[in-house]
């Protein structure tokens, strides 16, 4: 708990020193120690009481997000496969971005719904 304490101090008096929108009054310094000393106090009350509840009500966009980035990964993976295919004249492309973005969703959906059948209980198929 010192520890965390003490990088958040660290960490508050670099952004205070380093960001022009965060100032700390000039002063004597062992007045300017205590401010940052008090603000990290506050700092670790507000974000032990207020962060958990953003965690609990973000979740769903932040799992929300990771399915779009994830997707987005898929459909670039899409499109790498079918430049791929098409330099060894297999005959298979994907024509744009957004027929890998919906084939990715397609893929995506169909793999989730195959291991759920298919998978052998406590085992992931990839």
């Amino acid at each position: 708990m010192l520890v965390r304490f003490l990088v958040n101090a660290a960490a508050l008096a670099v952004a205070t020193w380093l960001v022009p929108g965060i100032v700390l009054d000039s002063g004597p310094i062992e007045r300017r120690v205590l401010s940052m000393v008090i603000v990290t106090v506050i700092f670790g009350v507000v974000n032990s009481i207020v962060k958990p509840l953003f965690k609990v009500s973000n979740s769903p966009l932040i799992l929300i997000a990771l399915a779009l980035f994830l997707l987005v990964v898929n459909a670039g993976l899409l499109l790498l496969t079918s430049w791929a295919a098409t330099q060894l004249g297999l005959g298979w492309r994907v024509t744009d971005v957004a027929a890998a973005f919906w084939g990715a969703l397609l893929v995506s959906v169909v793999s989730f719904i195959m291991n759920a059948f298919f998978a052998k209980k406590g085992q992931v198929h990839r």
